[in-house]
């Protein structure tokens, strides 16, 4: 599991090492998975003439895709907010040709995050996590675990012992 981020260098050639080293250690790994976070880190768009680090990762990336066959038994899986950003190359049959799209949670799962997230939290009996899964509409899983953690801090900025809907109407805003 790696974001994208961490193949961005400011050194020409680093990041492109760095994918190389990943791919072989999948390989002696096999099976194995290989989990790039914020994909568009390092696959976004490439502008023509370019030649920057960005481009030879992105490049690097392509070429390990390519030089892999089903005997190898790696799996690629990227994640983006922004498919909209990626290079057209990624996305080609072979490469990352099947898309999966996950929407914000709906009621039911952001009350089912907000429970996980406020677990081990000292809430004041008020607390009604079910309006707060009502008032969060188009939250996702992050910003809601946020939101929690949020919440017990501007509790402990106030000396109050327990977190109120106040404070999670501050953390809403």
């Amino acid at each position: 599991n790696v974001t994208g981020s961490e193949f961005v260098e400011k050194y020409v050639g680093v990041g492109a090492k760095r994918v190389r080293t990943l791919f072989e250690k999948a390989r002696q790994e096999a099976p194995s998975i290989i989990f790039i976070d914020e994909i568009d880190a390092i696959g976004a768009r490439r502008h023509s003439e370019s030649n920057n680090e960005k481009d030879q990762t992105l490049n690097q990336l392509l070429v390990e895709m390519d030089g892999f066959n089903k005997d190898d038994n790696i799996i690629i899986v990227g994640a983006t907010n922004r498919l909209d950003l990626l290079d057209e190359a990624l996305l080609r049959p072979g490469r990352f040709d099947r898309h999966i799209r996950i929407n914000s949670p709906n009621y039911n799962s952001r009350y089912e995050i907000l429970k996980v997230h406020t677990k081990n939290k000292p809430l004041h009996k008020e607390v009604d996590l079910k309006l707060l899964a009502r008032k969060t509409h188009g939250f996702n899983g992050a910003h809601l675990a946020n939101i929690a953690n949020e919440a017990a801090i501007f509790a402990v900025r106030d000396n109050s012992s327990e977190i109120t809907n106040y404070h999670f109407d501050k953390a809403i805003e």
